[in-house]
């Protein structure tokens, strides 16, 4: 098993599905309900403010992405940017973000696998339904990009199915009178939804990880950024109007969407959207585990992390180091978390790494060496501005001594170990 070059398979349309679905993953099964718990019918206007923001941010993406062909994303940008330390801190940060969301979608999973099997969020039996998925995802990965992605590609499917059909069936049974808008008891409680409804829009930004394995990423991973996210805008709004208009009780809901199918498709229509969520949340989890796997691999391959985790299988071309050993780093925090706790330390650390990125823009325009951008944003320097001012403003609504504490933990060792290896790099040449 030696050392050898990652496959481009990934075509435009591939990439398109693996953002679909990291985007549309967990957070819309979930989150509809949290949200209303906390602002009531202007949640929906909270999904389109978030979108707003997501947008910004995507749009300087699609820019800084352009620039690249290689596996990495936004801890290559960083280190072109900003130098290895910070390209360091992001890369663990960015593989940090990948093993917290598998954990909190993969609880998820089991949530709504409960609606069939009551035991399977309890003890030995929970254990096992983890440990099965991991397992299976594992080898899915190790046997090549190519079958991960006809695997993503089908979960696409099979989770945009019921959601269109919740969404354009539901239409119909929406009951005009439940829309009503009294003030927000307390005026910080929108600025939480948005903080907590980020989370149904985040996972764009995976497009960007497997450039390596994509073909023409410089134009292909702006096409899957711009196209994946006004798909899912779209239908997340309408979802979360369907289950206002058909669901009285939401706020108090587990399992949202399946609460609000059944109240207008009967006990068939539950059972339909529960088997979606559970389709749509596997096929994310898929894509997290291929992305999070492919960092510790670009990392090494830059000399930021020990070589061994570059090494490519020489039969299914895949990093299987990094892939098996952020596969235990995975099975081991799912198995000791719960959903709403990864969820807001994932969140938190995303919007840390899409900073870096949105500061890169201008600095890439600015200098004169800096690699050619194949799609150029208008009034990039404005959006990346703009961008920045956002996630600042969703930073502060963190609060810091609860999930804020364990982020703070996490930079600081990601800023250590950057320093070290920055150390050991300099005593090296």
């Amino acid at each position: 098993m030696e050392k050898s070059n990652l496959v481009r398979a990934i075509s435009r349309w591939d990439l398109m599905a693996i953002t679909i679905n990291t985007i549309i993953g967990a957070g819309i099964f979930g989150l509809p309900s949290k949200v209303a718990a906390l602002i009531g019918n202007y949640s929906i206007f909270a999904f389109v403010v978030c979108a707003l923001i997501i947008a910004v941010i995507v749009i300087c993406f699609a820019e800084v992405a352009s620039r690249f062909k290689d596996t990495g994303g936004m801890y290559l940008y960083a280190k072109e940017a900003f130098g290895s330390v910070v390209g360091f801190e992001v890369g663990w940060l960015y593989w940090v973000v990948r093993v917290t969301t598998f954990a909190a979608n993969c609880n998820l999973f089991i949530t709504y696998l409960s609606y069939f099997f009551p035991a399977a969020k309890v003890g030995s039996t929970r254990t096992a339904i983890i440990v099965g998925i991991v397992a299976v995802l594992t080898a899915v990965n190790f046997l090549g990009v190519k079958q991960s992605v006809i695997l993503t590609n089908i979960f696409t499917v099979g989770k945009l199915v019921p959601l269109i059909i919740f969404a354009s069936v539901g239409l119909f049974f929406i009951q005009p009178a439940t829309f009503t808008f009294p003030p927000i008891a307390e005026t910080g409680s929108f600025s939480a939804a948005i903080l907590l409804l980020i989370y149904a829009f985040v996972g764009f930004e995976a497009a960007a990880i497997p450039a390596g394995e994509t073909k023409d990423p410089q134009k292909s991973v702006p096409f899957a950024l711009l196209s994946a996210l006004a798909i899912s805008a779209v239908l997340f709004i309408l979802i979360q109007i369907v289950c206002i208009g058909t669901l009285p009780e939401l706020a108090k809901s587990e399992r949202p969407l399946a609460d609000a199918a059944n109240n207008f498709l009967g006990v068939f229509g539950a059972a339909f959207i529960t088997v979606g969520a559970l389709i749509s949340i596997m096929g994310n989890l898929n894509v997290g585990f291929m992305t999070g796997s492919r960092m510790p691999f670009a990392m090494a391959e830059n000399r930021e992390l020990p070589s061994i985790f570059a090494v490519t299988h020489n039969k299914f071309k895949t990093p299987y180091i990094s892939l098996f050993a952020t596969s235990i780093a995975i099975l081991i925090y799912t198995l000791s978390t719960d959903f709403v706790a990864a969820l807001t330390i994932s969140t938190i650390v995303r919007l840390i790494v899409y900073a870096t990125t949105c500061a890169s823009l201008p600095v890439f325009r600015f200098r004169k060496n800096s690699p050619k951008a194949a799609f150029v944003v208008p009034f990039g320097i404005v959006a990346a501005i703009l961008s920045l001012g956002l996630i600042a403003w969703l930073l502060s609504n963190v609060n810091y001594q609860t999930e804020g504490f364990a982020v703070l933990v996490v930079v600081e060792i990601g800023l250590f170990l950057g320093l070290l290896n920055e150390i050991f790099r300099r005593k090296a040449r």
